[in-house]
């Protein structure tokens, strides 16, 4: 084994364990450091529904009382004490973010997230989300101006992640934070955003809500059908097919496909077939390909942590069977077979026998630094391909994640169908803008995951990021 293998050896296990402690090999990229200190005067404080509110709102027109909600809830395999102990949890943490502002002298509104609004947003020149990653992405979704900064609060840590929000210990310590936002003790994090334009027949841009509501493929549909429906009656009119923006804008992703994948429908020939998300898409102005898939998600650098990064990472397994097509696997075991039939060898000739001294001949001793040496390059070619798999999963891992002020989209094809009609030239890719036209039937466009728009035959959605358009948001040290 020479010295440059060795060290080769060495760099690429300290950085595969370095990247599998959570290194990264990319910073985020923010603004210098706050000189001038953040003193907001008008704050909403926009908190989300607990599970506990949740349940509470679905059996409301039961007229159910405390001890049969509580058996309720038994049957379905929920403790009534544990969502009622998350939503005092929530509550407490709430009430402790407003007493701080308030001691600040600044003036607060709490509103719920359903009734979070583009009035609330008006009133505030800040907004606090208060509840977790869901709730951030709501808020965000509608402040359309890059001069108001919106801030999360994790109100309940144990149960959520809070990736958007600030570090977990500001929770318990908010006096803290906004000592820290006085002094400037803080950094400006622009996230960059997506923008999206409806046109083409028959569009319709009235959002359904999904945050407050678990709706059924059959709900979902219909409350699509009624929004049309009341639009034409009051307008009198065909639905107009001018384009049309936004008034949203996406924080993670945009996800477009049918509405439900997996189902099946009758064909031609009688046979039950698998729908899959027929549409045509563009990317950076280029031709258009037709497409069939589960679905197309396009997100962006803060949203390439979440669903975009499971939809395309690698598994470590994936690495081991390709490395193992490479050959790695037939050249370890060709290592170990040598190295086993040499200590039977040398066992043979030391004449090993239970209870009996070994034979210290010069041929025995040589036998055994010879099988020393080979299980050294076992134990190394083993370690090594160890080493090369961690390493190529998190090196193409790290790949998908881009940095949140990034002008890039990121786009992903799920499970494309390729046949001698369809084909797919790339099945994921960077894109400055990437247009959609659909040809499913019963389809959606979904922001973020909580807000859906109505995506059938002709519609076409244009999907870009502009600076105007980006979030502002706090980054504050742990």
């Amino acid at each position: 084994m020479t010295q440059r293998s060795v060290w080769t050896l060495l760099g690429f296990g300290g950085r595969a364990v370095g990247l599998l402690r959570g290194g990264s090999l990319r910073s985020v990229h923010t603004s210098p450091r706050v000189q001038a200190g953040f003193r907001p005067e008008k704050v909403a404080v926009v908190t989300k529904t607990t599970r506990y509110e949740f349940e509470q709102q679905r059996y409301r027109y039961a007229a159910l009382s405390e001890d049969d909600f509580k058996q309720l809830l038994a049957l379905k395999g929920s403790s009534y004490s544990g969502l009622l102990e998350r939503h005092n949890i929530h509550t407490n943490n709430v009430e402790h973010i407003v007493r701080s502002l308030q001691n600040e002298g600044i003036e607060v509104r709490v509103v719920k997230r359903g009734e979070y609004d583009e009035e609330v947003v008006r009133w505030a020149d800040t907004i606090i989300s208060a509840g977790g990653d869901g709730t951030m992405l709501l808020v965000a979704s509608k402040v359309l101006s890059k001069d108001k900064p919106v801030v999360g609060v994790n109100t309940d840590p144990e149960r959520s992640e809070g990736h958007l929000c600030l570090p977990v210990r500001y929770t318990h310590a908010f006096p803290e934070a906004l000592k820290k936002l006085g002094r400037g003790e803080f950094r400006w994090l622009w996230r960059q955003r997506i923008r999206l334009q409806l046109e083409g027949t028959g569009i319709n841009p009235t959002p359904v809500d999904l945050h407050e509501q678990q709706l059924s493929l059959e709900q979902h549909s219909r409350a699509h059908r009624n929004i049309t429906t009341d639009i034409q009656r009051r307008e009198g009119t065909q639905v107009e097919n001018k384009p049309s923006l936004l008034p949203l804008r996406s924080l993670n992703e945009i996800f477009i496909g049918e509405s439900l994948s997996s189902r099946l429908t009758p064909s031609h020939l009688n046979l039950l077939l698998h729908r899959a998300s027929y549409y045509e898409f563009s990317v950076d102005d280029g031709p258009w390909e037709k497409q069939k898939s589960s679905g197309l998600s396009i997100c962006t650098g803060t949203g390439s942590k979440a669903w975009s990064y499971n939809i395309n990472k690698l598994v470590e397994q994936a690495v081991e069977e390709v490395l193992k097509i490479g050959g790695w696997s037939y050249k370890i075991s060709k290592c170990f077979r040598f190295v086993t039939s040499v200590t039977k060898m040398c066992i043979s000739s030391g004449k090993l026998q239970t209870g009996l001294d070994i034979p210290l001949d010069r041929d025995f001793i040589e036998k055994g630094v010879l099988i020393l040496m080979f299980m050294v390059v076992y134990l190394f070619c083993f370690f090594k391909v160890c080493f090369c798999v961690c390493l190529v999963t998190d090196k193409y891992n790290e790949a998908l994640v881009f940095s949140p002020d990034d002008r890039r989209l990121f786009y992903s094809i799920r499970e494309p169908i390729v046949n001698r009609v369809f084909s797919s030239s790339r099945q994921r890719g960077f894109a400055t803008n990437v247009c959609v036209r659909s040809r499913c039937w019963d389809a959606c466009m979904v922001v973020d995951g909580g807000t859906s728009f109505e995506f059938n035959d002709g519609a076409i959605a244009t999907i870009s990021m502009t600076e105007e358009d980006r979030l502002r948001t706090v980054l504050l040290e742990n």
